[in-house]
C-alpha cells in the first residue's frame, strides 16, 4: 500500500505547473513587485494581484512559504487547545488559498471554509489548485474588499496571514476588530521581520481588550517583555524548493527558511506552554543555551547541561518555536 501524499506535498504538485507558457522575464518582473510588497513598504488600498501572471508568480513565490509559516503557527496553537477541531474556518485574504491548505494539514478532516480576497484571479487559481485536495473541493471563494468595511460570517477559526502589511491603518485596525468579532480562535501571521513583529504585536493588544487569550506563541497574554525597537520576536519554518520555485526566485538551494511573526489568540480555554524558544538554541560542547520567553513574562537564558540526563537530550533536539520543557515530560523544569 502506498503512503497518503501529504497536503505540503500535494500542494507542490500542483503549483508545479503554473508557470507552463509564462515568459521568465515576466515572472521575475511580478515576483520582484510582490517581494516589495510582501517586505510591507507599500500599503495599498488596491489588489496586489492584478492578473493570472501575477497570481502565477505569487503562487509559486509565495505559496510554499506562506502554508509552512501558517501551518507552523496552527500547529503551536493546536497544542495549546488539544481536542479542539474547528467545524468552520475563514481565511481573510487568503488569495490563492495556501492558509486553507494550512488548516487542513492540521486537522484533517471536512469543515466548511471560506476564502475572502479582493482579487479575482486569485480566488480562480485558488479554486483550481485546491481541486487536487478532497477536503478543499467544497472551499467557497469570495470576492470582499478587505478594510474597514469587510463583513466577516461567524466562524470557529479565523486565518489572516501576510495581509495587514497590504493595508493602511485604520483598514489593518478595522480588519482586527471585525475578526475578533466573528471568530472564536485567530491566527494571524506576519513576515518576519521588525515591522510585521510590530504589526503582530499591535494585533495581539487589540485581541486581548477584546477578551482573547494568547494561546501561541507567547506562554501568557500579558505585555510583550521585548523592547520596542531594541529586537522583535520571529520564528522559522523550512520550506522545501521545487525545481520551478528555485528558478522563479534565482536560488539553487533545494529548501529555505522562512522568518514569520505570529500570534494565535482565542476566547476558549487554553493551555499555553510553560515557555517558549524564541532563538535558535545555541549547541556547544556538552551544553545548550535556549532564549525563552517565559511566564513571568520575561525572557531569560538558560542552560542545560549533560548532568540533565533526558532533558540535555531533549534541549539538543529542541527547535527554534518549540515549547519548552517538551510536552511529553511536562515534570522537567524550565529552569534546569
Amino acid at each position: 500500500m502506498n503512503d497518503p501524499v501529504s497536503p505540503a506535498e500535494t500542494l507542490r504538485r500542483r503549483l508545479a505547473g503554473l508557470l507552463d507558457g509564462l515568459p521568465p522575464r515576466q515572472a521575475a518582473a511580478a515576483v520582484d513587485r510582490l517581494i516589495a510588497n510582501y517586505r510591507g513598504a507599500t500599503p495599498t488600498d488596491a489588489p496586489i494581484l492584478r492578473d493570472r501572471a501575477d497570481v502565477a508568480a505569487y503562487a509559486a513565490y509565495r505559496m510554499p512559504a506562506t502554508f509552512e509559516a501558517v501551518h507552523a503557527a496552527l500547529e503551536a496553537f493546536a497544542d495549546a487547545a488539544p481536542g479542539w477541531v474547528p467545524e468552520s474556518h475563514v481565511d481573510v485574504g487568503g488569495g490563492t488559498g495556501a492558509a486553507t491548505w494550512a488548516v487542513g494539514a492540521t486537522w484533517p478532516g471536512p469543515r466548511k471554509v471560506t476564502v475572502l480576497d479582493w482579487a479575482e484571479p486569485a480566488l480562480a487559481l485558488g479554486r483550481e489548485i485546491a481541486a487536487a485536495n478532497p477536503a478543499l473541493r467544497d472551499v467557497r471563494w469570495q470576492r470582499s474588499r478587505i478594510g474597514a468595511a469587510l463583513t466577516i460570517e461567524s466562524a470557529d477559526l479565523v486565518t489572516v496571514s501576510y495581509v495587514l502589511n497590504e493595508l493602511t491603518v485604520p483598514d489593518r485596525t478595522a480588519l482586527v476588530d471585525a475578526v475578533a468579532s466573528a471568530a472564536q480562535a485567530v491566527v494571524i501571521v506576519e513576515p518576519g521581520t521588525p515591522d510585521g513583529y510590530a504589526r503582530i504585536i499591535e494585533a495581539r493588544d487589540r485581541l486581548i481588550t477584546t477578551g482573547f487569550h494568547v494561546a501561541a506563541p507567547c506562554p501568557h497574554s500579558a505585555a510583550c517583555p521585548i523592547v520596542p525597537g531594541q529586537d522583535w520576536c520571529h520564528f522559522s519554518a523550512r520550506v522545501s524548493r521545487s525545481s520551478l520555485h528555485r528558478q522563479v526566485k534565482g536560488g539553487s538551494l533545494a529548501y529555505e527558511d522562512e522568518k514569520f511573526a505570529y500570534v494565535a489568540a482565542t476566547r476558549l480555554p487554553v493551555d499555553p506552554a510553560p515557555s517558549r524558544v524564541v532563538r535558535k538554541p545555541q549547541i556547544r560542547k556538552g551544553q545548550v543555551l535556549l532564549d525563552l520567553c517565559e511566564t513571568d513574562p520575561a525572557l531569560t537564558r538558560t542552560t542545560v547541561t549533560k548532568r540533565h540526563g533526558d532533558l540535555y537530550k531533549a534541549a539538543r533536539d529542541a527547535d527554534w518555536g518549540d515549547a519548552w520543557p517538551p510536552a511529553q515530560n511536562p515534570a522537567w523544569p524550565a529552569r534546569p
